[in-house]
């Protein structure tokens, strides 16, 4: 059985940005999420596109290495690859309303 995006979104509501006292997800800086599988039906390849707050984070790779580990972790995927963009740009609203409740908003 392969991955479902659903316990995936569960993984990166694990992923914490070390700046903000909020997930990944919920902070809205994931932007795409593909499963794929592979030829073993049991796993899957996860491909996700994320952003971070800003262009110059220092935090960038750690970020990025936190949610590839915490993915690939999972029993049914094989491998993950995360890809960082700035396009768009993050912005505040891109936030889900569980982000907006968890900083006060």
């Amino acid at each position: 059985m392969s991955v479902t995006k659903e316990k995936i979104i569960d993984i990166l509501k694990q992923c914490y940005d070390p700046e903000m006292p909020i997930d990944v997800w919920n902070l809205g800086l994931i932007y795409d999420i593909i499963i794929e599988d592979t030829k073993n039906n049991d796993k899957s390849n996860v491909d996700i596109t994320m952003t971070l707050t800003t262009p110059g984070c220092g935090m960038a790779q750690y970020i990025a290495q936190d949610v590839q580990n915490k993915v690939q972790s999972l029993d049914e995927v094989q491998a993950a690859h995360v890809e960082l963009t700035f396009e768009p740009r993050w912005m505040p609203d891109m936030m889900t309303d569980e982000g907006r409740k968890l900083l006060g908003m």
